[in-house]
């Protein structure tokens, strides 16, 4: 029966703290993107995005042409820690949603609740004239 040698060279362990030493520095310093979801109804396209730890007017929210613009800033505790475990994102946080059509903006509304910024944004009515 033939041996197996396996030879590692790195660890597992070690690759995995190099990766997330890696992406620790990228999230310091830069601007972070929330999970978000994006789904259309009959009458409106709603957009949540998952951001705990926030206060309903710490979000700003902007249309421009058809993308929506949600961004903030989490923020951390002030304390010094010594993590074991990073993976709760704090900071500045963008994200950037291209709607799929027009959207009524006037009676477009937002909530943030548990955790959750929803924002749903009714289809504008189209005025469209049948020919017959």
């Amino acid at each position: 029966m033939p041996t197996i040698v396996r030879k590692s060279s790195t660890t597992l362990l070690e690759t995995r703290r190099e990766i997330l030493h890696a992406v620790s520095w990228q999230v310091r310093s830069s601007v972070w993107s929330p999970p978000t979801d994006v789904y259309e109804t009959e009458e409106a396209h709603v957009v949540r995005v998952e951001i705990a730890g926030m206060r309903e007017d710490a979000f700003e929210v902007s249309l421009e042409n058809d993308t929506l613009l949600i961004s903030g800033t989490r923020p951390d505790f002030t304390e010094r820690r010594a993590y074991q475990q990073m993976e709760i994102r704090f900071g500045k946080f963008s994200t950037a949603i291209n709607l799929p059509g027009p959207v009524n903006i006037e009676r477009a509304r937002a909530e943030y609740k548990d955790g959750f910024l929803t924002v749903v944004l009714p289809k504008a009515k189209s005025n469209q004239i049948k020919v017959e």
